[in-house]
């Protein structure tokens, strides 16, 4: 089975419907993860996915935040929190097993600045999700962890990393943070296919032209448990998405995977 997963920032469902729409129909892809949503559960436009063929699974929170996943077949199981210490009204993480894999959407806080409160909260937030890992899953379980990190992994993720070389979003605490739940068994599906490749998947708002001049970042991931990696056909950024009109700041990423299985 030639099974398409993605990822995709789309801040905000309401604003981006069609776009994210028209992606939607033209590749059908078998799984969805959508961050930063903006709305709360019934404000989600739940009829236009039904109609394509979608389950939908989401938390939602309003005007900020929230997640959801979009699967063509029923979610066997979900989990909507990793960690008792985990706020309800900060919707940020949510897995579902579908297709017998384990599926976890996650929009890893942005941090402000290294010197606010919310970067520790960040790096808080990747240490809990990598015990969450280590004490749920073997590395032999089929499991993706995909979703808006909010950090450029390497040199190669950004446009400038000599100036933001300590910033938010390329500071070496929450690269190593990130790279520690990267370790528990993960590879990086983008990489795997494009190991030299500058490419992003942000280009931020508030900078001039940013999209065109491509000074982007390249912070929404796919990661894979062994398994699933070594059967990964290919990962790509739809970077096309974000010269739309109206576009998200985010563009979406999608992997083919040759999905094992269950006796493999």
């Amino acid at each position: 089975m030639n099974w398409k997963i993605a990822t995709f920032n789309v801040n905000g469902i309401r604003a981006r419907l069609e776009s994210v729409m028209a992606w939607l129909q033209k590749h059908d892809p078998h799984v969805v993860c959508l961050q930063e949503i903006k709305c709360e559960d019934k404000n989600f436009p739940h009829s236009i996915f039904r109609q394509l063929g979608y389950n939908i699974t989401l938390r939602g929170q309003k005007a900020f935040n929230g997640v959801a996943t979009l699967t063509k077949m029923a979610p066997r199981e979900v989990i909507e929190e990793f960690a008792p210490w985990e706020s309800p009204e900060d919707a940020r993480f949510i897995v579902v097993l579908v297709d017998n894999v384990w599926v976890v959407n996650t929009y890893v806080p942005q941090g402000r600045s290294p010197h606010h409160p919310a970067f520790q909260y960040k790096l808080e937030f990747f240490r809990r999700l990598g015990t969450w890992f280590h004490s749920r899953f073997h590395e032999d379980d089929l499991v993706v962890w995909l979703g808006d990190m909010n950090v450029a992994p390497t040199p190669l993720d950004l446009f400038d990393p000599l100036r933001h070389e300590g910033s938010v979003g390329f500071h070496p605490a929450e690269r190593e943070a990130l790279q520690e739940v990267v370790s528990w068994g993960f590879t990086d599906l983008f990489r795997l296919h494009h190991p030299e490749k500058k490419q992003y998947t942000f280009w931020d708002y508030r900078l001039p032209k940013s999209f065109q001049r491509n000074l982007g970042w390249r912070l929404d991931h796919i990661f894979a448990s062994s398994p699933l990696a070594k059967n990964c056909r290919e990962c790509l950024v739809h970077d096309s998405v974000r010269g739309e009109n109206k576009p998200s700041d985010h563009a979406p990423v999608l992997a083919s995977i040759n999905l094992p299985q269950p006796s493999e």
